[in-house]
């Protein structure tokens, strides 16, 4: 069997496990995200949005749908590896990955693919909500599914990281309490930053999720706050920093070795 070939099975081995472990709970997983943005579109598109009226020449229950899917993507895909990989820290069971002559990049692509099957699966269906709510005319169906698949895999790489630093339970919540959920309500979700004052517009520029919500956005809707060349850019630039954290923890067994 060559080298390849056992980094496969090993890949395609994480990958399933993490599908099947998140699939067999869905009502716990993937559900939650479900029902949470249908009363979102329920509150702040049908209610509110009959009042705000356009934005950006759209609906605005029309302008919010790419935030609302991308959150459920960032949200899922960030739970899926944060708690997957502290889970198997806390059971002791990752001792015998890294034991194994699979070489970390293996590992972490494996755990990250976890994440991002799990993100996907819950756009999808947050995607199939929206459409109950409204009309939706894909403006470029390849920049809406690379940026999903990126954002993915940015904040399964993010998940990661949390895991690898965290001692408790505990520790893996504080990150998405205290950092994703301001930065996701504040990367103009359920707003156009041309809104803001020019102080406020720069300030915003240093929100990571802003330049994923635009492109996603303009990916559905053809409107962006944010060019999309730059959008790219800066998602692949988080992308590149945060594998070579990861793949530099692992080599050092940050958290993990005793």
């Amino acid at each position: 069997m060559s080298d390849w070939h056992r980094y496969w099975v090993t890949f395609q081995t994480i990958l399933t496990k993490e599908i099947l472990r998140f699939s067999r709970i869905w009502v716990q997983t993937i559900l939650p995200s479900v029902i949470t943005t249908t009363l979102y579109f329920v509150i702040f598109g049908r209610l509110i949005g009959e009042r705000i009226g356009t934005m950006d020449g759209f609906a605005y229950l029309d302008f919010i749908v790419p935030g609302l899917v991308l959150m459920g993507v960032i949200t899922n895909s960030y739970a899926n590896v944060v708690s997957s990989f502290y889970s198997s820290k806390f059971s002791r069971y990752i001792e015998e990955l890294l034991i194994s002559p699979a070489p970390n990049w293996v590992i972490l692509a494996g755990y990250v693919s976890g994440g991002v099957a799990r993100g996907l699966i819950v756009g999808t269906a947050v995607m199939l909500v929206a459409l109950l709510f409204t009309e939706i005319q894909i403006h470029s169906a390849l920049v809406t599914l690379v940026i999903c698949i990126m954002t993915a895999v940015l904040f399964s790489l993010g998940g990661f990281i949390n895991a690898i630093y965290a001692n408790s339970f505990d520790d893996i919540s504080i990150v998405p309490t205290f950092v994703l959920t301001p930065l996701t309500y504040l990367g103009g979700v359920f707003y156009s930053i041309s809104l803001l004052p020019d102080f406020w517009q720069a300030v915003s520029l240093a929100n990571p999720l802003l330049y994923m919500v635009n492109a996603f956005r303009y990916g559905l809707l053809g409107v962006s706050d944010i060019p999309i060349g730059v959008a790219f850019g800066m998602i692949l630039i988080f992308i590149l920093v945060l594998t070579a954290f990861s793949l530099l923890l692992l080599r050092r067994g940050v958290g993990i070795k005793t």
